[in-house]
């Protein structure tokens, strides 16, 4: 357990932005698996406008860095790739 007063009190923060991250990132990944579920039942119109939300979200996420952007930026091509891969069949 922390000792000094600023210890105890960044703990005490860590409990907050952990709990924060992790909601965000849930959030993240949940609207991502939306995605993936229109592109495969093929309702591309609605799998269009969810992307750009889910695009925005990554952004987000790695503006806040949640993720990585790098990571950000590889799902957001692989999702696009899903999108135009299902429009085209």
């Amino acid at each position: 357990m922390a000792n000094s007063i600023q210890a105890r009190k960044r703990a005490r923060q860590a409990v907050i932005h952990r709990a924060r991250n992790m909601s965000q990132r849930s959030t993240m990944r949940t609207s991502i698996k939306k995605f993936l579920k229109m592109t495969e039942a093929g309702d591309t119109q609605a799998a269009g406008e969810l992307y750009r939300a889910v695009a925005s979200e990554l952004d987000r996420a790695a503006r806040k860095g949640l993720e990585h952007r790098n990571k950000a930026a590889r799902l957001k091509r692989r999702l696009n790739a899903r999108l135009k891969a299902a429009t085209s069949a």
